[in-house]
C-alpha cells in the first residue's frame, strides 16, 4: 500500500454487507492507529447479507428505522458513545440526510477539532413527497462536511453542481475485486455456441426474466445460459424458463473459488437489473459485459471498449445488444481483454483505498 494514514480512523455505516468486507478490512490495513466500522443490521425485507470483518473493529449500531420508501429514516443508537469510546482523528460517514444521528457525530467531531468526510453516491434530482425539504436537509448537511467521497464522476458532478467545492470531491470509483495478481485468464475454446452468464441474487430488481425474455427472441443458435444465484425469485424464473428458454442453466448459489469455471466457460457476462458488484468480478477474470445504466456507479467501468450500458427496462435494447455482442465472438474477446486492464490497472479495491486515504489526509 503506497499511502498511509497516521491517525485512528472511524467509519459509520447504516449496514456493515459482506461485499464490504474485504475494502474495509484492506482500509484498516492502510491506517496505522486501525479502523473502527459501526454500523447496523438491514430491514429483513432489503436482503442484505452481514458481514464479518477481520482486520477492521467492529462495533455493532442499533439501528431503528422509520417510514419507508423515498420518505425513510434511520436513527443509529449509540453513535456518539462509539466515537468516545474510539475516538478517531477523522470521520467518515454515509453523505445522507436520511441518517439522524449523523449530525450529532459531526457536530461532535467539529467540536475537537477533527473532520469529518461524506461518502455517498452523488445527489440525484429528487422526485416524490417533500423533496423541497429534502432537498434542503441535504444541502445543509453537504456544506458541513470536510471533504466527500463519491463513487463516479456523475456523482462528482452531480455534488458541484450544488454548489460543494469540486476541489474538494474525491471520485473512487466502486471496487469489489482486488488487483489481479495473475495475467489475464484463460477462456475455454471458442465453441459454435456462445455462453452467457449472470451472477447475482434472484429478485425481481435483477431482471432475469427480461433476460431470459430476450434470449428466447435470438436467432438460432441460440446461446447457453448460466445462472448463477438463489433468492426468492428462483422458483418462478424457473418455471418461466422451463417454457420459455429451456436451455437456461440454474446453478444455485456460488461464492468465491466456486465461480471460476463459471467465469472460465462464459463468453459474455449480463446484468440486465440493478447493483450487481459481480461486474468487477467478471472483468477480473476477462469478460465483457452487459449492464443496465443506474445510478453511476458503473459509468467509469463499463465502456465501450469492454461492454454496453443499456437503457433500465427496454427488453428491446437488451435483445438488440445481445445479437450484437453475440455476433462476433472475436471482438468479445478483445474487449474481455479491456475489462480486465480496467479491473488491474484503475479500478479495484486497492485504488478505492489509496483515494479513501487521500481524502481523510486531505481534510
Amino acid at each position: 500500500m503506497r499511502m498511509k494514514y497516521q491517525g485512528r480512523l472511524g467509519l459509520q455505516q447504516r449496514v456493515v454487507p459482506n461485499y464490504r468486507v474485504e475494502f474495509f478490512d484492506a482500509l484498516a490495513q492502510a491506517c496505522e492507529g486501525g479502523l473502527g466500522v459501526f454500523g447496523g443490521i438491514a430491514r429483513p425485507v432489503e436482503g442484505i447479507t452481514a458481514g464479518e470483518l477481520h482486520v477492521a473493529k467492529q462495533f455493532p449500531a442499533s439501528n431503528i428505522h422509520l417510514l419507508s420508501g423515498p420518505v425513510y429514516l434511520c436513527y443509529q443508537r449509540g453513535l456518539i458513545d462509539w466515537l468516545e469510546a474510539w475516538n478517531p482523528d477523522a470521520l467518515i460517514v454515509e453523505a445522507n440526510p436520511r441518517y439522524l444521528a449523523t449530525g450529532s457525530a459531526m457536530r461532535w467531531m467539529h467540536a475537537r477539532g477533527r473532520r469529518v468526510v461524506g461518502w455517498g453516491l452523488g445527489a440525484p434530482l429528487l422526485t416524490g413527497p417533500l423533496k423541497a425539504l429534502r432537498g434542503q436537509r441535504r444541502q445543509a448537511m453537504l456544506r458541513r462536511f470536510d471533504a466527500l467521497i463519491t463513487y463516479s464522476r456523475r456523482g462528482a458532478d452531480e455534488y458541484a453542481r450544488l454548489g460543494y467545492p469540486r476541489e474538494r470531491i474525491f471520485v473512487a470509483p466502486n471496487a469489489a475485486a482486488r488487483r489481479p495478481s495473475a495475467g489475464m485468464p484463460g477462456k475455454a475454446a471458442t465453441a459454435e455456441r456462445r455462453s452467457l452468464l449472470f451472477v447475482g441474487r434472484l429478485q425481481r430488481r435483477k431482471r432475469v426474466d427480461a433476460l431470459l425474455r430476450a434470449c428466447a427472441a435470438l436467432p438460432e443458435p441460440r446461446p447457453r445460459l448460466v445462472i448463477v444465484g438463489d433468492g426468492p425469485q428462483r422458483q418462478e424464473l424457473q418455471a418461466l424458463a422451463r417454457g420459455l428458454y429451456p436451455e437456461a442453466e440454474f446453478a444455485g448459489a456460488r461464492h468465491g473459488e466456486q465461480l471460476k469455471p463459471y467465469f472460465s466457460e462464459a463468453d459474455l457476462f449480463v446484468l440486465p437489473g440493478t447493483g450487481g458488484l459481480a461486474i468487477q468480478e467478471a472483468m477480473a477474470n476477462g469478460l465483457p459485459v452487459i449492464v443496465a445504466r443506474g445510478d453511476g456507479t458503473q459509468d467509469d467501468l463499463v465502456r465501450p471498449g469492454n461492454g454496453w450500458q443499456i437503457a433500465p427496462e427496454d427488453e428491446s435494447a437488451l435483445r438488440e445488444t445481445l445479437r450484437l455482442a453475440l455476433s462476433d465472438v472475436q471482438r468479445l474477446r478483445r474487449m474481455g481483454e479491456e475489462s480486465y486492464r480496467i479491473v488491474r490497472d484503475e479500478i479495484n479495491i486497492e485504488k478505492m483505498v489509496e483515494v479513501f486515504v487521500e481524502a481523510v489526509k486531505a481534510t
